[in-house]
């Protein structure tokens, strides 16, 4: 069950993703995250704190979920002070960090001051969020862009860089090997497909943010296509991520040629979801 991302080696290949677990040590009141998962990406945390887009900002799609929450968090000075030890207190796995940002400065400071925290193993830039204007997948969109956030970052961390994408392209291979090409240690995918819904009844979008990001078992198929792909033409490590909800879906991702895999909304429907799968892969590999 064991997996090695860069260097840091995890008990499994299970990481409940970012923005779907919150900052993981709640989930300890359920059972024993320590115990179950190889590692937790925190919830997106940018310099400045969120409060986020207006509500509503979430909605239910068949086989899936719309958001666009929009990155609420309390500011990288705050999660390092309050939210980095609730965690540290039950769980000693290596730790992802989740960062965002609306300027290329925005990122190289939030990974500076993130990569001097001990638990901290792997951060993960975020360059896809479709939920933020001016920031987030404006950065993910293009090859320049990647590239040129990317060196800047790798300039101040010393812990491994992952870099996570955004399916809202036309080419996902060219913007992985941007990355890859920049000296990203590994790479993040994919984040949520843009979406939509319309209340029937007003005639207006259900949500308050107009689009969103859509997540869960729909986005699947889209998210082990991408994976391959990618792994077929970068040599860096793959977590691979969208719309896993099971054990054999995390057996697909490394088919594909991911090494770890992300559970994100499955969380959200089901807060034992991860170890369920941890669980069930277990006792498949037995």
């Amino acid at each position: 069950m064991r997996v090695n991302l860069s260097g840091v080696e995890l008990q499994n290949p299970v990481i409940p993703a970012s923005g779907c677990f919150g900052y993981g040590y709640e989930f300890d009141e359920l059972y024993p995250i320590d115990k179950y998962l190889g590692s937790i990406s925190i919830k997106g945390t940018t310099l400045q704190p969120r409060y986020g887009n207006p509500l509503p900002r979430i909605a239910e799609t068949p086989s899936g979920l719309l958001n666009s929450v929009g990155l609420q968090n309390p500011g990288i000075h705050k999660v390092i002070a309050e939210e980095l030890p609730k965690l540290r207190r039950v769980f000693h796995q290596p730790i992802i960090a989740n960062i965002s940002g609306f300027s290329i400065d925005e990122y190289v400071e939030c990974c500076r001051m993130i990569d001097k925290e001990e638990q901290v193993a792997i951060i993960e830039l975020n360059v896809s969020c479709p939920n933020v204007h001016g920031g987030g997948m404006s950065f993910g969109t293009s090859p320049d862009s990647v590239k040129e956030v990317v060196k800047a970052v790798k300039r101040v961390v010393t812990k491994p860089l992952y870099v996570k994408l955004t399916p809202n392209v036309s080419d996902i291979v060219a913007i992985a090997k941007a990355a890859e090409e920049s000296g990203s240690d590994g790479l993040v995918l994919i984040n949520t497909l843009l979406g939509m819904r319309f209340n029937l009844k007003t005639g207006k979008p259900v949500l308050a943010n107009v689009t969103g990001g859509l997540s869960g078992p729909a986005i699947f198929p889209v998210a082990l296509r991408m994976v391959y792909q990618v792994s077929q033409a970068c040599r860096i490590p793959i977590i691979g991520c969208g719309g896993v909800s099971s054990a054999s879906d995390v057996r697909e991702m490394l088919l594909a040629g991911a090494t770890a895999v992300e559970v994100g909304s499955a969380n959200l429907r089901d807060p034992y979801a991860c170890m369920r799968i941890v669980e069930d892969l277990s006792s498949q590999n037995n």
